[in-house]
């Protein structure tokens, strides 16, 4: 009995690293193609090679985990990067492979928080899929409570940023902003009394104005003070000043002004 145990605490992690390596080799003789030839490489080319990588992560999402969750999220969330930092590529081929390396987070780590903000930033910005997004982060949710991750409170925040920002939903984003300002106030740690305080404040602009500039320059505020490359960061600025306000840089960080009236 104690071999037999032996020999499956042996195969089963074999087993799951072949088959992620397995799964990893159908794009990666052509991902090194198209790392050393992507200056002359045609956008047909770059099409073929979402394509591969379409059906790599299809295939990823039917692979059970054999409990190794984390490992999975991890691994799927590096490629995620890799991805998403390929400026050059991307501006070819879009994001639309966004949300589908989410799913796979998701879905073996719906408590990894760090991943929220790249899903809610390159699914509804970039990928322009606003409504997959909040159906990413919901599913998530339902395995999150306000202690667990320790400040769970931001995916409502990044939740209400996807419904006010790319949905135009305000009610939704009210909703959203209330939950995470309750969930924020069940700690005391300075940063997420703010956090509190700056999503009800939020909520009770929606709650006067649903097309209120001041929560919109807050909500997108929310995204450029996420740690945002710079691609993303002159973006979410232009956006801030086409609605009256002005970002300035300073020692403690990005300083936001408000427009006179809303």
């Amino acid at each position: 009995m104690l071999l037999r145990f032996s020999y499956q605490a042996l195969i089963t992690p074999l087993v799951a690293c072949l088959s992620v390596l397995g799964v990893s080799a159908l794009q990666f003789p052509r991902l090194q193609s198209l790392l050393i030839n992507k200056q002359a490489a045609s956008l047909e080319i770059l099409e073929q090679d979402i394509q591969a990588e379409h059906l790599r992560l299809s295939l990823l999402k039917k692979l059970p985990s054999f409990g190794y969750d984390n490992f999975m999220a991890n691994w799927v969330y590096l490629n995620f990067l890799q991805y998403f930092g390929d400026d050059e590529v991307r501006e070819k081929t879009g994001y639309s492979l966004s949300p589908e390396y989410f799913e796979i987070i998701i879905k073996h780590d719906p408590r990894f928080l760090g991943a929220y903000i790249s899903l809610s930033t390159s699914t509804s910005m970039y990928a322009a899929m606003p409504e997959r997004s909040i159906k990413l982060i919901q599913q998530g949710l339902h395995s999150i409570t306000p202690q667990v991750p320790e400040k769970s409170y931001y995916i409502w925040r990044y939740k209400g940023t996807d419904e006010l920002l790319f949905l135009g939903n305000s009610q939704a984003a009210q909703n959203s902003f209330n939950t995470a300002a309750n969930w924020a106030n069940q700690y005391s740690d300075p940063e997420s009394k703010y956090m509190a305080q700056n999503s009800h404040q939020t909520a009770v602009f929606l709650s006067q104005n649903p097309d209120s500039r001041y929560a919109r320059i807050a909500t997108w505020a929310i995204v450029l003070n996420n740690g945002v490359d710079e691609k993303t960061r002159k973006r979410v600025v232009k956006e801030i000043e086409t609605l009256g306000g002005t970002v300035s840089s300073t020692p403690t960080g990005n300083k936001i002004t408000f427009p006179p009236k809303d």
